[in-house]
């Protein structure tokens, strides 16, 4: 199910996307992915100091999940039924524990924080690529991620000794468990569409977050309803066009586009919250910034070569 499936945004998906080369395709659908992710964890945030992060959680990815049931009536389960049952079942348990961590500290952290501590997924990214999946691993990439990270380092290195250290660390945490994650995405590339892939993403989720849920329990108002509505489309749009990324080019030349996230995160918790970003955090957005034009170009530059 495309952008384009849903009936939204059908030129991205077949006209202005299309006119770029695959690796710039890539990073615009990571880059508008980033964007999503954001927008859903500022909302998230925003639920989770009224409610128990795990029902948050579960809630989340069930809208994403009873959003999808048009297309299942339209299209049939069939349509929906995945080659690979054990492989999307491992990438749901993998990302329901590092979603686990994630939500249990995001009402503790600024946004910003919340975004620059989660940019150490692409380091594992990268190296999974390279040991699992095998891409070939040009040095620039490794430039540019590592740049980034630096950039992050910069955001919450004097954050990790204060009163909130503990949720930093524990956000760190989920980093390694998303990108296991997320390098399943990869793989189940090869063998199931983009629809079956984010489909069964918010099944799983919702299956093995459901239990503690049910534990902390609170019925939300009405407005919270209708928040996670929007954060159900969010989410779902925000998966759609990740794996649309992922199946354009090797994951690894997408990644330096998530350091982009820091500046999305500082401008929605500046509007949503009044978190005005600190010297540090617009340092490190200037790093990460400079990594994410460098490498873009890059690419770019890379494709253009492979075609002479």
């Amino acid at each position: 199910m495309t952008a384009h499936a849903i009936g939204i945004c059908p030129s991205l998906d077949n006209g202005l996307m299309y006119r770029f080369p695959p690796s710039t395709h890539a990073m615009l659908w990571a880059a508008l992915a980033g964007f999503l992710f954001v927008s859903l964890n500022t909302i998230v945030r925003s639920l989770a100091k009224d409610l128990d992060p795990f029902q948050a959680q579960f809630l989340r990815y069930f809208m994403g999940l009873m959003l999808f049931t048009p297309w299942v009536i339209k299209n049939g389960l069939a349509a929906y039924k995945p080659a690979q049952v054990s492989g999307q079942f491992t990438r749901g348990a993998f990302h329901t524990v590092g979603l686990m961590l994630w939500f249990y500290a995001l009402p503790k952290i600024p946004i910003a924080d919340t975004t620059a501590i989660g940019f150490v997924g692409p380091i594992f990214i990268m190296l999974g690529a390279a040991w699992f999946l095998k891409e070939k691993m040009h040095v620039d990439r490794w430039v540019a991620s590592l740049l980034g990270f630096t950039g992050v380092m910069i955001v919450v290195g004097p954050h990790l000794g204060g009163t909130g250290g503990w949720y930093n660390l524990v956000m760190l945490a989920s980093g390694p468990l998303f990108a296991a994650s997320f390098l399943i995405t990869k793989a189940l590339t090869k063998y199931e569409s983009t629809r079956v892939i984010v489909f069964w993403q918010s099944l799983t989720v919702s299956v093995f977050s459901l239990p503690l849920a049910i534990i902390y329990w609170k019925t939300p108002t009405l407005a919270q309803w209708g928040l996670f509505v929007i954060c159900g489309a969010l989410g779902s749009l925000g998966h759609l066009s990740l794996t649309k990324a992922f199946r354009s080019a090797d994951i690894s030349a997408t990644q330096a586009l998530k350091f982009l996230e820091l500046i999305w995160a500082a401008a929605w918790g500046w509007l949503a919250f009044s978190d005005v970003p600190s010297q540090t955090t617009l340092i490190g957005g200037a790093v990460i910034c400079t990594a994410t034009i460098w490498i873009a170009r890059r690419e770019a530059m890379r494709h253009t070569s492979e075609k002479i």
